[in-house]
C-alpha cells in the first residue's frame, strides 16, 4: 500500500499493521483491545508495517522461531494524525514502516480509531 500523502482528505484513516508475539498480545487483550503496551528500555522506536504482506513475513519467517508463536494485527488512525511520521523503507518493496519514538507511543494509542484486531496467527 502506497500511502500518498497529497491525496488524504480530513477524516481519511489509514490502517496499519503490527505482528505482536504472545506477552504483547495479552497486553494488548487487557487493554480491551485498544492500546499497544509501552516499549521496553531497550526499544525506541514503536514501528507498525504499511502493509499485512510484510506483517505476515515478520511474523512468521522472524517471530515464530524466536517466541513460538506471533500474531499479525489491524488498526486504524487517522490519516492526518499519521503524516508526522514518515515512511520508512527497510529493504523490499512491501517493506515500509513508520517509526513512532516510544516517548510518543500513548499520544499514538490515543488516536487508534475502534479496536484493534488479529488477523493471522502463526505457530511452529
Amino acid at each position: 500500500m502506497n500511502l500518498n500523502r497529497s491525496t488524504m482528505k480530513e477524516g481519511e484513516l489509514t490502517t496499519l499493521y503490527r505482528p505482536v508475539g504472545p506477552k504483547e498480545l495479552a497486553l494488548i487483550e487487557s487493554s480491551d483491545w485498544k492500546r499497544f503496551p509501552p516499549r521496553l528500555p531497550q526499544q525506541p522506536i514503536f514501528y507498525p508495517v504499511m502493509n499485512e504482506d510484510y506483517a505476515i513475513q515478520i511474523a512468521r519467517d522472524w517471530n515464530v522461531p524466536a517466541s513460538g508463536s506471533d500474531f499479525v494485527t489491524k488498526f486504524s488512525l487517522p490519516s492526518a494524525y499519521l503524516k508526522r511520521y514518515g515512511i520508512q523503507n527497510v529493504g523490499g518493496p512491501i517493506h515500509n514502516e513508520l517509526w513512532v519514538p516510544a516517548e510518543e507511543l500513548e499520544e499514538f494509542n490515543d488516536n487508534i480509531i475502534g479496536k484493534i484486531e488479529v488477523t493471522k496467527s502463526f505457530y511452529p
